[in-house]
């Protein structure tokens, strides 16, 4: 007797299968993007994925869903997030500086590869309309970069070409009739197998809150990238970018008896018909192949040039009487270009009892840069009421600058796990190669030799984790620079140099938010300074020092809370030199600074979507040359936003920067170069997501 349901003995039921489907976990890579606030995995450091927590060096990463809730346009803005960083100026506008833990640096990396060899700034703005992630690797890092300044290398990862369909758009408008338009469109390319495509692009015009006499800056950026899987254990990517811009050629405000004056920021000393147009190519190509789970070789190569060419007046002095402000005037055109090969191999292997994860290769640059600059005299104006209205007389030759760098570099580096929450980092780089460099004055005659160039970097590193959320590390690094700046009939300069010692720990404080702490101190040697005689142009110094500590925070708080920002001392000083004093502080550099930006979007309910955002950033007191002869006053700036999701299509944002109205000079460079802040901003944004 049984049931309906009953089967006999042995009978056997055979059910259907049922698949679940659904969204597979996600898993960060370090040339993907970030979930939230807080990256996990970085190869700026190493040139392989690597957790954070596995770095004997500090690094910060600025995630893309930062830029996007800031709705950051300028790579500065950005930069703030980050501890002991310091915007150090634009050039006059053709770009952007910074001060990492003190020194100053002009150019950065793309994907690992840096910009413009052979020359000591990028010549365009960098836009953001096609930026993943932005890292910053803080203290020495030649082992793998070759060429590099002391404070740090900031190396923007981009967005990669994806398999899934994906596409967005972004119409902003603003305070003092700022405009862009930017977005990026992602997906396979119909009839080609593994292969897929993305393209960002953008286009603003920015006519700023200085007056300008009716002029426009505009930036125009595309970028094509492709990803093409040819079979499983090959992968082959290629990243294009390519900018104009065309803007107005500006020095900022000028110093006068220790002081910048700030009464009226939007003051101009230049002309209506001053300019400055720049144009800039990149192309990279990276070819990786799996030999087995346990090597790989990786091959990059890369191609970039661009020029730029400007004429504008440039002050000179201000008389005793604090009245009139002398001009003259400088006409610039410059060309690079350059090369980059990387050929490397990583493998992993266990050796000793050890797990061993092993990187070699050779690079080799190939990089010049052409640089011709006339000037001429032009009228004086009223040093605080300057009006346009001057021509400039008869322009005569200058300087003539050529440069050109071939170097090749031999590096390892081997991350080993010791046991016993233990790992060491041993890393070291050999340069060697040529630099022809020629800054030709009206009396040269003769072209000087070639000089040969050597130097080797090393780099260790101790990683000791007690606990699963700490990590405690220790590490020394080093930096070799073949000397790029503008040298006022200067004859093959020696190279820079520079080393750092720090210690520091990152402790999770829960599994979505990390504190990151360090101590420093970095020697550099032979530092190239602007030149307190001949504005425009550089000398080289002897000796500079810049120690202290940070901390930094990023991640989620609690569902829908999220927070980045750091606080920074610094101790930076000149500590040999013959041109300036021993003791001076370094240019631009605060004792104390910090930021914290903190967002809130509501999870569910009626409200779910909406977010609002604050946050607040100091800068401290800075001298504006290594004389120390003025000084630029501290500042706090307090920015805001209210941002909703309509769906997960469509986001509409209001941000709000400098809500106090505050005046305050952003960026210090020399007596006739300080950049002030914006004043109060507004800023609206719709955004499509597909």
């Amino acid at each position: 007797m049984g049931g309906a349901g009953a089967q006999d003995a042995g009978e056997t039921i055979a059910l259907d299968a049922i698949t679940v489907a659904g969204v597979p976990p996600f898993r960060e890579i370090a040339t993907g993007p970030v979930q939230g606030y807080r990256a996990t995995r970085s190869a700026t450091a190493t040139k392989t994925d690597t957790a954070l927590r596995d770095l004997p060096q500090s690094v910060n990463v600025i995630p893309r869903e930062v830029l996007v809730d800031r709705q950051e346009t300028r790579l500065t803005d950005a930069l703030f997030n980050v501890s002991n960083v310091q915007p150090a100026g634009t050039l006059q506008g053709r770009t952007e500086t910074y001060n990492i833990r003190g020194f100053n640096t002009q150019t950065y990396a793309i994907d690992g590869v840096f910009l413009n060899q052979a020359s000591n700034f990028f010549v365009t703005r960098r836009d953001l309309a096609d930026v993943e992630r932005i890292e910053v690797l803080k203290g020495p890092a030649s082992v793998l970069y070759g060429r590099g300044d002391p404070g740090g290398v900031i190396n923007i990862v981009t967005r990669q070409a994806s398999f899934v369909p994906m596409a967005d758009a972004s119409v902003q408008g603003g305070s003092f009739g700022f405009r862009r338009v930017q977005g990026s469109v992602s997906g396979p390319i119909p009839s080609a197998e593994g292969l897929a495509g993305r393209v960002s692009f953008a286009t603003e015009a920015d006519p700023t809150f200085r007056n300008y006499g009716g002029r426009d800056n505009t930036r125009n950026f595309v970028a094509p990238a492709f990803t093409w899987n040819p079979s499983p254990d090959t992968r082959v990517t290629f990243l294009g970018e390519f900018t104009k811009q065309d803007g107005q050629y500006d020095e900022g405000l000028t110093a006068f008896r220790g002081r910048v004056p700030l009464d009226n920021i939007a003051r101009y000393y230049g002309e209506p018909w001053a300019r400055y147009n720049a144009m800039a190519n990149f192309g990279t190509l990276k070819v990786e192949h799996d030999f087995n789970e346990n090597l790989m070789i990786r091959q990059v190569l890369n191609a970039q040039g661009g020029s730029f060419d400007l004429i504008s007046p440039r002050a000179t002095g201000v008389n005793a009487a604090g009245t009139v402000l002398s001009r003259r005037v400088t006409s610039t055109v410059s060309s690079y270009a350059s090369v980059d090969s990387q050929t490397e191999l990583v493998a992993k292997f266990d050796w000793l009892g050890l797990r061993h994860t092993a990187l070699v290769g050779v690079e080799y640059i190939n990089g010049y840069r052409h640089s011709y600059t006339t000037q001429g005299n032009i009228a004086s104006v009223s040093f605080l009421n300057p009006t346009f209205g001057a021509l400039p007389g008869p322009l005569s030759f200058q300087s003539d600058l050529r440069q050109k760098n071939e170097l090749t570099g031999l590096y390892a580096q081997d991350q080993i796990e010791l046991g016993y929450g233990l790992q060491l980092l041993l890393g070291v780089r050999y340069d060697t190669g040529d630099q022809f460099y020629f800054s030709r004055l009206p009396t040269s005659r003769s072209l000087p030799p070639t000089q040969e160039l050597s130097g080797v970097s090393p780099r260790v590193g101790l990683i000791y984790r007690p606990a699963e959320p700490l990590a405690l590390y220790a590490s020394y690094s080093t930096s070799f620079k073949p000397q790029t700046a503008n040298v006022l009939g200067a004859v093959n300069p020696a190279p820079e140099t520079g080393e750092q010692y720090e210690v520091g720990a990152r402790y999770d404080i829960n599994p979505e938010l990390t504190l990151s702490t360090a101590a420093f101190r970095i020697t550099r040697d032979n530092v190239a300074a602007s030149d307190p005689v001949n504005s425009g142009f550089s000398v080289i110094t002897g000796q500079q020092r810049s120690e202290g500590v940070e901390a930094d925070l990023a991640g989620t708080i609690l569902p829908g809370w999220k927070v980045i920002g750091g606080v920074g001392y610094l101790d930076a000083r000149i500590t040999r030199d013959t041109t300036f004093a021993v003791g001076n502080r370094l240019v631009g550099v605060p004792a104390f600074s910090g930021s914290i930006w903190t967002t809130y979007q509501v999870q569910e309910g009626a409200w779910r979507g909406l977010g609002i955002g604050a946050g607040v950033t100091y800068v401290g007191k800075r001298f504006g040359d290594l004389n120390n002869s003025f000084t630029v006053g501290a500042y706090a700036r307090v920015d805001a936003a209210v941002f909703y999701d309509l769906n997960e299509h469509a986001r509409f944002s209001l941000n709000l920067r400098n809500l106090t109205d505050a005046r305050y000079i952003e960026a210090p460079f020399n007596q006739f170069n300080n950049i002030p802040g914006a004043p109060f901003t507004v800023l609206a944004t719709i955004t499509g997501r597909w």
